[in-house]
């Protein structure tokens, strides 16, 4: 399965609060949606905002999956999007919080077990393993941090599409494109630079190849 994250940041590396995209950059966004099987997001996403992984056009397919990972089992419903417009999402969680999300959420969701990964949390792999067996063969990782982060440790991720905004946050305490407990590598993740464009926006189009062991 090819597994792309998606992410657009400040100069300084942040991703919110309130960063927003120019309209080139949403999209972008939209047309990798488009071009790929399922979307996953955290479940702080969720909690934050009113994500719906709509399409250009605001189109939203039938057949295409909108999921969202959490350990905890946080899972806002009230006034979210997500549960009353398209398909209803997928949910993974872990086998603790389960029973709660099932009894919780109804027919609005459908509530997928992951186990736990070796590095802790909740397995990417076998994440990305129930999406191919649903006949998914492309996933768009939208975020947030902490998802970006699991899914690089776990050694999912193939490329990141990433948009440098004009901005300066300064803020210490926001999220970053990919936040942890500890370095993804010794100390760094090697990448490889496939293309990079710059808008009249000024804003900066990355594209990275993630390096691999053999």
């Amino acid at each position: 399965m090819q597994v792309t994250i998606i992410a657009a940041s400040t100069i300084c590396g942040r991703i919110g609060p309130g960063l927003v995209g120019s309209p080139v950059d949403r999209g972008l966004l939209e047309s990798m949606r488009a071009a790929t099987g399922a979307s996953l997001l955290g479940a702080e996403t969720l909690r934050q905002g009113d994500p719906e992984m709509r399409g250009p056009g605001g189109h939203l397919p039938s057949q295409r999956i909108r999921a969202f990972i959490t350990e905890s089992g946080d899972i806002p419903v009230a006034g979210k999007k997500i549960f009353s417009q398209g398909p209803p999402p997928l949910i993974f969680t872990g086998e603790a919080a389960a029973a709660g999300l099932r009894r919780r959420l109804g027919a609005l969701a459908q509530v997928v077990v992951l186990p736990a990964a070796s590095a802790g949390g909740l397995s990417l792999v076998s994440a990305c393993a129930h999406l191919a067996k649903l006949g998914v063969s492309s996933l768009l990782v939208e975020g947030g941090g902490s998802l970006n982060y699991a899914c690089l440790r776990q050694g999912v991720v193939d490329e990141i599409l990433l948009t440098l905004t004009p901005k300066l946050s300064g803020d210490q305490g926001a999220a970053s494109v990919c936040g942890g407990p500890e370095p993804l590598g010794e100390p760094f993740l090697p990448l490889t630079l496939v293309s990079c464009e710059a808008a009249e926006t000024g804003e900066v189009f990355l594209k990275y190849r993630v390096r691999k062991e053999e």
